[in-house]
């Protein structure tokens, strides 16, 4: 491990040594100026050409931008300096050389295409913007996290590899497994249901689940981040308490501990969401969007959402809301119905202006009224049997929900297009890198 400083706790007298990659380079002369960066900032430092040796002078011709070295020298005060300091240097190494032909910019002068920084996301997340949403999406986590542990949950780890899905055979991705049929998991809902009921009684994970649905939309992917809660004598109302509750912790935390990634993003205000959130029922949801004239088609009770439709209720809100009360025969299998009123179930959405982050409800936990919930919706109980078994063994009323992270982060920063957030984003056109 080189024992470096950080360029953003250098200051005028210090000597340090420092490590990063060539930002910029500027021949004037008698004089060369090298800007160094590595994940705290930039450093400016000035080589005078007659003072040096010929070794340091052939390491400068050698170097081009984002190349790595290491230098060794003194801090002082330079107000022409970018950032009012710069560095006098008596070493200088390299580390690794960078090939002159850069597929994209860095430093942000040239812009690139998404598909491009993409291909080249290694290269991409040297760039300013890029770092500072990965940060912010560090610090999303590390506060939900936290959260979660402050009420008293415990962190689970579930299968990603199953033997069927949490909805029934559509939209998996099927595997080879020794011979066998498997798939990879749409949602740990299954298995958190029965960590809870089987006296856990408060759990979360954070990872990731898999759809095999051929979208090609700004805000789907075929792998994408979950962030599951699930809790034994809870309901479906303390539930959406606990979401509107996490949201909350996560735009606070952001707005207090990222200002500088915030500015950097063009988001000096992060507008934090005042709790309780608005709640709408499904009813009143589907007459906001029959009212619009940029509806193309009117909605009748037991369609789902369209993208459209939620965009049109959106923009009547101000902020974060729910939609309760779903139709029964378009929410999963185990989210529970109301006795007076089975045709309507105790689910919810909890939306974003611009999208729906949030699905949850209270659990069927009746074992004979969770046989019927199956059959109703076509599948084989059967086929759940690992599930299902284990509901004749005094489950207790449960609650919980599951949140897309990835939207989270795209939605809080207001960005257009999901695969900003993510890594290296999965979906149908890309499997690498």
């Amino acid at each position: 491990m080189y024992d470096r400083t950080l360029i953003n706790a250098s200051s005028p007298g210090d000597e340090i040594t420092v490590a990063g990659w060539v930002h910029e380079m500027r021949d004037l002369g008698g004089l060369t100026f090298l800007l160094l960066r590595d994940r705290s900032g930039i450093l400016q430092v000035k080589f005078e050409k007659e003072t040096l040796s010929s070794e340091t002078l052939s390491i400068l011709d050698q170097l081009y931008r984002e190349s790595v070295v290491l230098l060794t020298g003194t801090v002082v005060s330079e107000k022409r300096a970018p950032t009012g300091i710069e560095m006098v240097p008596k070493t200088i190494e390299i580390l690794s050389l960078s090939d002159p032909n850069l597929p994209l910019d860095p430093s942000g002068k040239v812009t690139s295409e998404l598909s491009t920084r993409l291909d080249k996301r290694c290269i991409d997340l040297r760039r300013i913007e890029t770092r500072a949403i990965f940060e912010i999406r560090s610090e999303i986590q590390r506060s939900i996290r936290q959260r979660f542990y402050d009420i008293d949950c415990i962190e689970i780890n579930t299968p990603k590899i199953v033997a069927t899905g949490t909805e029934g055979g559509t939209d998996l991705f099927p595997i080879a497994y020794f011979g066998k049929e498997a798939f990879m998991n749409q949602s740990p809902q299954l298995f958190k249901q029965l960590v809870a009921g089987g006296g856990v009684e408060r759990v979360f994970e954070i990872g990731p689940i898999f759809r095999a649905e051929e979208h090609n939309t700004t805000r789907h992917l075929n792998e994408a981040t979950s962030i599951d809660f699930e809790a034994a004598f809870i309901d479906h109302e303390i539930a959406m308490e606990v979401a509107e509750d996490i949201i909350s912790i996560a735009y606070r935390s952001v707005s207090e501990n990222c200002p500088q990634q915030l500015h950097t993003l063009g988001l000096d205000g992060l507008s934090i969401p005042e709790t309780p959130f608005p709640r709408i029922s499904y009813d009143s949801a589907i007459e906001i969007a029959n009212n619009s004239s940029d509806l193309p088609e009117p909605l009748e009770w037991g369609d789902d959402l369209s993208t459209q439709a939620e965009r049109i209720i959106g923009g009547t809100m101000d902020s974060h809301y729910f939609i309760t009360d779903w139709p029964s025969e378009i929410k999963p299998f185990y989210i529970q119905n109301y006795d007076d009123s089975p045709e309507i179930s105790k689910g919810f959405d909890l939306m974003h202006p611009s999208m729906e982050l949030v699905s949850g409800g209270q659990r069927e936990h009746r074992y004979d009224s969770l046989i019927d919930a199956l059959q109703n919706q076509g599948l084989n109980p059967g086929d759940f049997e690992f599930y299902v078994d284990m509901f004749r063994y005094g489950m207790p009323p449960h609650s919980g929900w599951g949140m897309g992270a990835d939207r989270l982060v795209m939605s809080m920063l207001q960005l257009d297009n999901v695969r900003e957030v993510v890594l290296f984003p999965r979906d149908r056109n890309r499997l690498a890198p």
